[in-house]
């Protein structure tokens, strides 16, 4: 069935909600998790599904995430016809770029065609989540459906944050609503309601058929969670639904500032819901060639200071000189020198946390110098005239920032 399939993730959002992570670089290439990018997820699914052929459709600042997948996705054989490649917006069929979700797909039908492959997967390159496409593909087969849309249960009131799927009793969709304020919940559960996930798997000939349809429709937003499928349903096609839920309960859209974060913080809780050392679940990454963590005390005449991690994920490269380390993400070559404090907070690579500086509730971005005795995280109004700071709180340092001591 593997070889029947043909996959394409959407990797050309503008990710502005994340701003200014994304200020630089596409939404999928926002690093996460100490080590990874926020893609690998997503492709880490598809190669441990048994799917090796695969369509990355690129738009906005994608230089550093074609870089990423090039150097670090060269896990398929070209030689048994596998293959990861990228393909930036080429504005084939006229003068736009892509102008949603399935019109990223309809301009690059020819892909399609080169393959003739009896189902198309299209999945979104910035969600976190494991799961096992192959069950939700035998689902698919099994009940004859035209298109299966991934649905994971949540209470009702997160309804108008998401597109909220109708289905009956067969899990078949009779509806769809999108960021309902009065949310229709699930047959004999009243207080929860299937939200889709933005995982679509089709019949090669329906999306074709949808998409052409869809091209001409000057009203059309041409998205598919928006058009394609509310379309689809109304018109009597087999949507069917696929609960999540059979394989895990956790799924994040870390699309914006605060969710990004709090997905951050999900991994080092002392048991959190998504494990990254999962042997049977491998992630795969780029890996840079850096030395082990170094944990050094600093000693200054007759006083020595050792330096302590407590629940905090410490990536390759860093060097904690005497600081003190809790409930926080490092990303690689990060240096914390002597007395200073990292609390609840995500650093990225090579950045560099003066002796003294007390850091907490913050995210600081690659590159970033913060000077002796600096503090971040603890005088929100000081934050705001200098920083980013998200709506509850999280003070957020951009990429190269000058920080004056």
């Amino acid at each position: 069935m593997s070889k029947q399939v043909l996959t394409f993730i959407l990797a050309g959002g503008k990710g502005e909600r994340l701003n200014p992570l994304t200020r630089d670089r596409a939404k999928p290439a926002v690093p996460f998790g100490g080590i990874y990018r926020i893609i690998d997820f997503t492709l880490s699914n598809c190669i441990n599904s048994g799917l090796r052929r695969i369509f990355v459709l690129i738009q906005y600042k994608s230089f550093s995430l074609q870089r990423h997948i090039l150097s670090g996705w060269d896990v398929v054989s070209s030689q048994l016809g596998e293959f990861i490649d990228v393909i930036p917006a080429q504005q084939r069929l006229g003068e736009d770029w892509y102008k949603g979700t399935a019109d990223a797909i309809f301009q690059n039908l020819y892909a399609i065609g080169d393959y003739s492959p009896e189902l198309i997967l299209i999945l979104a390159g910035d969600h976190l989540y494991k799961m096992d496409y192959q069950k939700m593909i035998e689902n698919h087969v099994v009940n004859q459906a035209d298109v299966t849309v991934a649905c994971i249960k949540m209470p009702k009131e997160e309804a108008p944050h998401f597109g909220i799927v109708e289905v009956d009793k067969e899990n078949f969709v009779t509806g769809f609503q999108e960021k309902p304020q009065a949310p229709k919940t699930l047959p004999n559960e009243p207080d929860k309601v299937y939200a889709s996930m933005g995982i679509y798997l089709f019949n090669r000939k329906v999306l074709v058929a949808e998409l052409e349809r869809d091209s001409v429709d000057v009203r059309s937003d041409h998205d598919f969670g928006k058009n394609i499928i509310p379309k689809m349903v109304k018109s009597t096609k087999k949507v069917l639904a696929y609960d999540f839920g059979q394989q895990s309960n956790y799924w994040r859209d870390i699309g914006t500032r605060d969710a990004y974060y709090q997905a951050n913080m999900d991994l080092v809780r002392p048991s959190p819901a998504f494990d990254l050392y999962d042997k049977t679940w491998p992630l795969r990454t780029h890996y840079s060639h850096y030395p082990p963590v170094l944990m050094k005390t600093v000693c200054e005449q007759d006083h020595c200071v050792t330096g302590m991690v407590l629940d905090s994920i410490i990536s390759p490269g860093c060097v904690i000189e005497g600081a003190r380390v809790e409930r926080s993400v490092l990303s690689s070559q990060v240096v914390a020198k002597r007395n200073s404090v990292i609390q609840d907070s995500v650093i990225m690579e090579s950045v560099v946390i003066g002796e003294g500086a007390q850091i907490k509730n913050a995210i600081i971005d690659k590159q970033v110098k913060v000077p002796p005795g600096e503090k971040i995280g603890y005088d929100l109004e000081l934050d705001r005239k200098r920083f980013a700071v998200t709506a509850s709180g999280i003070v957020i340092v951009a990429k190269r920032t000058a920080i004056e001591g």
